[in-house]
């Protein structure tokens, strides 16, 4: 299989099979296609051509040409996904990636807002305030959505009467978020107003002032610009309301396995980032909870 050909039929598979993101994709086409330019450079034209050892060598390049730790473990899994392909196509022998470790990267706490930062960003209604952006960034926060979730809600995938939004996560996967009293209260707002802008009949819950579905980057801009007339003094993105969500709710409960649910995250292990409890939290849920730490009554 040709270089070109293996390319376009792996990225087909993510397209149609795991149903990735357009944004996932173009992310795994940059990675191979990094490599794609190195083996044509070695005078190589066939995946089976690629060894361990040009393996390595490769990644030691692109590490030496100042790509981040945490950018090379993303290349290295995508270069190991495209090989576990090519390998069941027979179009490989075997997957050059697998033995090959990348630099180790720190763990990084994802940056959430305090709860009183969250409470100045939605806080009480402005005077002509914008209700589509009052409703976004009270949703963002009240159901912890991705930013492509939110851009993908239909007016029929919110629930106001059970209080629940349906929401399509990563791989097309399904699921339904709680919608808080606050955020129900703003989007009931922003609908009494959308038809004055739905021109062209759009499905999409939040519109431009031209009707238009609302995309990623307005969504951005606008949280932003919120964030700024707020007074908050960092700059605050959609993203930074879904870690504040998680934060915040397992911070209150302390179930991660809820938070999980609630996120969609398909492994507990990529929730658990949010840990960051004191110790006194801790002990207490554990003195609550297990069997084994219950003080015996006194006879």
């Amino acid at each position: 299989m040709s270089l070109d050909a293996g390319v376009a039929h792996f990225l087909a598979k993510q397209r149609d099979e795991r149903r990735l993101s357009p944004h996932t994709l173009a992310a795994y086409r940059r990675d191979i296609e990094a490599l794609v330019v190195f083996m044509r450079a070695q005078g190589l034209t066939d995946w089976r051509a690629l060894t361990p050892e040009l393996a390595r060598q490769y990644l030691a390049r692109r590490h030496r040409a100042g790509l981040r730790p945490t950018s090379l473990q993303r290349q290295l899994s995508s270069l190991r996904a495209l090989f576990r392909f090519l390998v069941r196509m027979e179009a490989a022998p075997l997957n050059p990636f697998i033995g090959v470790r990348g630099p180790k990267t720190g763990r990084r706490l994802p940056r959430a807002l305090s709860v009183d930062e969250a409470a100045a960003l939605m806080g009480a209604p402005e005077e002509g305030e914008d209700l589509a952006e009052r409703a976004v960034v009270e949703l963002l926060y009240s159901s912890g959505l991705r930013l492509s979730e939110l851009v993908q809600l239909n007016v029929a995938d919110c629930d106001l009467a059970d209080g629940l939004v349906r929401v399509q996560g990563k791989g097309g996967k399904q699921r339904e978020v709680p919608i808080g009293r606050a955020a129900l209260a703003a989007i009931r707002a922003w609908l009494a107003v959308r038809e004055q802008f739905n021109f062209d009949g759009t499905v999409a819950l939040f519109i431009d002032r031209r009707g238009r579905r609302l995309g990623g980057r307005a969504v951005q801009l606008m949280v932003a610009a919120r964030a700024r007339r707020r007074g908050l003094v960092r700059h605050v993105h959609p993203h930074m309301l879904r870690h504040s969500f998680a934060s915040h709710v397992l911070e209150s409960s302390g179930d991660l396995r809820a938070v999980q649910e609630l996120l969609g995250h398909e492994n507990i292990a990529t929730t658990q980032i949010y840990t960051h409890l004191d110790f006194q939290h801790l002990a207490k849920v554990y003195d609550a909870a297990h069997p084994r730490a219950r003080r015996k009554p006194k006879t």
